[in-house]
Formats: C-alpha cells, sequence, structure tokens
C-alpha cells in the first residue's frame, strides 16, 4: 500500500552549492548532504512513500541549544527567516525524492521552528488545511 505522506525525524539540510572539484576533493558539507539524501531515499522506500508532481513541504528547523527556555518557546512554531533558504532545502528534498525534477510543477513549502527538526512531505491531492 502506497501512502500519501511522509515525515523525516531529521533536521533539514540545504543542497549545498556544488563545483566540479567536489567529485575528488570532498568538502565536508557535501559528505554530510549525500549522507542526508541517502537516508531519505532509504526512508522514502521502506516506507512506499511515492511522491507526486504537486507537493506540500513543511521544514521544523530545531531552535539552538543556546537560546534560553523563554526565548523557545516564544519562538515555537514562528516562521523561520534565516539561513538556509527556503529554495535550498526544497531542492535537497526533490533530488533525493525523484531522479528527474522537472515534472515537479507545484510546490507549497514553509519553515518554522521546532523543538526538533523533522520534515513533513505531502503529497498536495491529499493535503487538507488544518
Amino acid at each position: 500500500m502506497d501512502i500519501n505522506e511522509i515525515t523525516i525525524n531529521s533536521n533539514p539540510m540545504a543542497k549545498p552549492r556544488m563545483t566540479r572539484s567536489d567529485r575528488w576533493k570532498k568538502r565536508p558539507c557535501v559528505v554530510k548532504y549525500f549522507i542526508y539524501s541517502g537516508h531519505i531515499k532509504w526512508l522514502i522506500k521502506s516506507k512506499n512513500y511515492v511522491p507526486s508532481n504537486e507537493l506540500v513541504m513543511i521544514f521544523n528547523i530545531s531552535m539552538p541549544n543556546s537560546w534560553t527556555k523563554k526565548k523557545k518557546a516564544k519562538m515555537f512554531g514562528q516562521p523561520h527567516q534565516q539561513t538556509p533558504d527556503i529554495d535550498n532545502l526544497e531542492k535537497g528534498i526533490l533530488d533525493s525524492l525523484f531522479i528527474n525534477d522537472m515534472k515537479v510543477w507545484k510546490v507549497c513549502a514553509s519553515k518554522r521552528w521546532s523543538d526538533c527538526g523533522s520534515i513533513i512531505i505531502k503529497n498536495w491531492s491529499n493535503y487538507s488545511v488544518k
């Protein structure tokens, strides 16, 4: 049975800008990204998630440990308006979901502060506003 929604319990990571030399000189950010992408690919296969060409992506970004409890309580669920940029987060997910993502024509994405990092991906046709 295929599912129409998946939750990835991992802090979202943006796709880094890669250079030709990344093929032989592996920068730490590129190595970390490929581990992240591989984990997403494995999880999608193991959960039988079939992505559609219209997606809803919710990025929950964990708050820094250095923040006070008061600041964390204030910021929980608020829009995340810092780096990483939302388009780079989307690109990381789309490249993990599809061999060729040119057929994706509709994406709704948001990023918010949370206690722990996660990514929720839903097929648009099954999305309902709560």
